[in-house]
């Protein structure tokens, strides 16, 4: 058994909903949800195609698996798109990175303090110390955690993290 750290966040339909269904779906195919933060509202990060995006609801959770990285983002896009979720990309070429209203986001976080750099997937998540909307609910289940690379916990990282986006508790 591995401890595995996702983040759901979403802002289109019934957020709340989505977020329990995809709890729920994580739970049968991923592995026991040991712990999960409060939900937080945050507005919209990074560069959106939509200026009338609405807010996400995020929740961290800390879930127990058998399965390899690999097969955990695979559950974990299986899950997405049961609930929704239609990708749409740029070019793998394009070095702009746009963002997309969605109903449902699974990001794999942390796998244990394993690290990974391929083409399918990036452990740990390689932005996460710079979005609060991450870090915040994090902190909730893992205040002391230690960042594999970055050698800090996710407390200090949160605290020295730039992003000046709002994160209100929804609970």
């Amino acid at each position: 058994m591995s401890p595995l750290y996702l983040l759901i966040g979403g802002n289109q339909g019934n957020r709340q909903q989505i977020i329990s269904n995809a709890t729920d779906l994580i739970q049968q195919h991923i592995g026991s949800v040991l712990a999960s933060s409060h939900i937080y509202e945050t507005e919209p990060w990074g560069n959106f195609q939509d200026p009338d995006t609405q807010p996400f609801l995020n929740i961290a959770l800390l879930v127990n698996t058998n399965l390899t990285p690999l097969q955990a983002l695979s559950a974990a896009l299986l899950i997405e798109k049961e609930l929704g979720r239609q990708r749409i990309g740029l070019p793998s070429s394009s070095n702009l990175r746009t963002y997309s209203s969605r109903p449902i986001d699974i990001d794999l976080i942390f796998f244990g303090n394993l690290v990974i750099n391929t083409p399918t997937l990036t452990l740990p998540h390689p932005r996460m110390h710079l979005r609060r909307f991450v870090l915040k609910p994090l902190c909730d289940i893992a205040p002391n955690y230690i960042h594999p690379l970055l050698n800090k916990t996710l407390s200090t990282l949160l605290s020295e993290c730039p992003d000046t986006c709002s994160c209100f508790c929804y609970c």
